[in-house]
């Protein structure tokens, strides 16, 4: 064969491969919110390395606050254009929902971090420092707890910067998450925001050991589901053929057209369908903080700086959330008999297990991580309901409560003491008396917690409650009215403490707690600057 004759089979035979390469259809205008995100975390990352680092503080909270308002207005456009309704349909060549759950979720996680990024950029609360203003925030995140390098950052006034380009990648994967539309989106969205949260638990100024003993509990742990939930989707795959929803749907259905002479074999083994279904639930309830998956909850709320604790407790509840409605509604709706009676149990251990361990709670951190976890069973009993009914109660659950929690945790930065944030509900007893104003609307908050008639936390829970009673869980709706009467009581208990009890002393630091910024010892308080003529305090043991 001449050399001629091979050139001209090896063109011929390229051009046949070519005409079968579909170039992918990317819908860039229906994906602008993501876009814009992600767009803004990459500038900031470029921000770190070009700015000098007086102004990086400024560029990085005007940048954030405009993106997140920026993705929020696209996403009302999209709504405004029809896309939450009659022009609902699949973009990015099917890996993502445009329709409207999707779009109020992500309004939902947009508006959140709003809030959320001006307690990262909080710079008034703690006193100056070398000259400096501080946050909650590591001066330097790289450096070890203690060591010269850590107190030479102090001392030169350096703050990391760097959290605002990080929670926005963690906010552009929580976007992706409840839009997913296939398994690999689903994994890679879960990826993208977990990763980031890692970090920012572990970047808090005071006890940075606590800190980074929570991010590496919830990395670890974090690590675990995400293994379960990838071997599910290699599962599900095994047996659909395919990551898709709609057509593992189709397969679980049996309204799958064509079959693929491999794929018959295994379209058969419902082993395949029920443990890869069921290990998809366990990475998505581990992100819910559902009982058994709830390790984590407690020692990571307490242990992470409080601003990115209400960020995970609000945003990252409302994107996990999103994603099981979906997995549940659109993608196994034909095993809802199989998994019901598991979520029926496990919503009823989420509600019970965390009222009950909520009371014994003496850290205003940990009793709120224990209400996630009550609250996350109390969403669960909608999610069973498995109707319309259910999910836009679902819906407006999440919204009531994303914005509530977010809103508590800023509350709990406010209460301080010499020592930082005085978390300890000791700090709390008479803050009412001193600070009327932040012990009135953390109150507020807590009634909504305990779901009081004329909060939104009562409507929201009367929503689900009834959903689940129309969907055949009476049973669930009667634990449920249990677990909120034991729930109320702590609730009820802080509101006492803030508003009628004494402010105790500080045995350690001989203070009273003070609220509503940065501590000011009283000299005359203190055993080292005693009054002319005071007689020496006796150190009790």
């Amino acid at each position: 064969m001449s050399v001629t004759a091979v050139h001209s089979l090896w063109t011929t035979t390229a051009a046949e491969g070519i005409d079968k390469i579909q170039a992918p259809k990317i819908e860039y205008a229906q994906l602008a919110p993501v876009l814009i995100v992600l767009g803004a975390a990459v500038v900031g990352i470029l921000l770190e390395a070009f700015v000098p680092r007086k102004g990086r503080y400024y560029a990085q909270l005007f940048l954030s606050v405009v993106a997140l308002a920026a993705a929020f207005a696209a996403v009302v456009a999209l709504a405004a254009g029809g896309y939450g309704s009659t022009k609902a349909h699949l973009a990015a060549m099917g890996a993502i929902a445009v329709d409207g759950p999707a779009l109020f979720l992500q309004g939902v996680i947009l508006l959140t971090s709003v809030v959320a990024v001006f307690t990262f950029a909080e710079r008034r609360l703690d006193p100056v420092s070398h000259g400096a203003r501080i946050d909650s925030f590591a001066a330097e995140g790289a450096s070890v707890p203690g060591s010269e390098g850590e107190k030479a950052a102090v001392k030169a006034g350096f703050t990391t910067t760097e959290v605002f380009p990080i929670m926005m990648f963690a906010v552009a994967g929580m976007l992706v998450f409840p839009a997913a539309n296939d398994l690999l989106t689903l994994f890679i969205a879960l990826e993208v925001f977990s990763l980031p949260l890692y970090l920012l638990c572990a970047l808090a100024r005071r006890k940075r050991l606590m800190s980074q003993e929570a991010a590496v509990k919830y990395f670890l742990l974090g690590a675990f589901s995400s293994a379960f939930l990838l071997f599910g989707v290699a599962l599900l795959y095994g047996y659909a053929g395919s990551v898709s929803y709609a057509r593992i749907a189709a397969v679980v259905d049996g309204t799958v057209g064509t079959v693929d002479p491999v794929l018959a074999d295994t379209m058969g083994n419902d082993a395949l369908l029920l443990i890869g279904g069921a290990m998809i639930l366990m990475g998505l309830l581990f992100k819910v903080g559902a009982v058994p998956f709830h390790m984590w909850t407690p020692d990571v709320y307490q242990g992470a700086p409080t601003p990115v604790t209400g960020f995970m407790a609000a945003a990252t509840k409302v994107a996990a959330f999103g994603a099981l409605l979906r997995l549940l509604y659109v993608v196994l709706p034909g095993l809802r008999w199989d998994f019901r009676p598991v979520m029926f149990g496990v919503a009823i251990l989420t509600m019970l297990f965390g009222a009950v361990v909520a009371i014994t709670q003496t850290d205003i951190k940990r009793l709120l991580a224990y209400s996630s976890i009550a609250h996350a069973g109390f969403i669960l009993a909608g999610v069973i309901a498995m109707s319309d009914d259910g999910i836009s109660s679902v819906l407006f659950y999440l919204a009531a409560y994303s914005f509530v929690t977010v809103g508590a945790f800023a509350v709990v930065t406010l209460v301080r003491d010499a020592g930082g944030e005085a978390t300890h509900l000791s700090k709390w007893a008479g803050l009412g008396r001193r600070s009327p104003l932040v012990a009135a609307v953390f109150a507020v908050f807590l009634l909504a917690f305990a779901g009081i008639p004329l909060t939104s936390g009562f409507s929201g829970k009367f929503a689900v409650f009834k959903a689940a009673a129309d969907g055949g869980a009476g049973a669930l709706v009667v634990v449920g009215v249990i677990s909120s009467a034991i729930a109320a009581f702590f609730y009820i208990r802080v509101i006492v403490l803030m508003f009628f009890s004494e402010p105790k002393a500080d045995a350690r630091r001989g203070h009273a707690p003070v609220s509503g910024g940065a501590a000011h010892r009283r000299p005359d308080r203190h055993p080292r600057h005693r009054r002319p003529g005071q007689p020496r305090r006796r150190r009790l043991v």
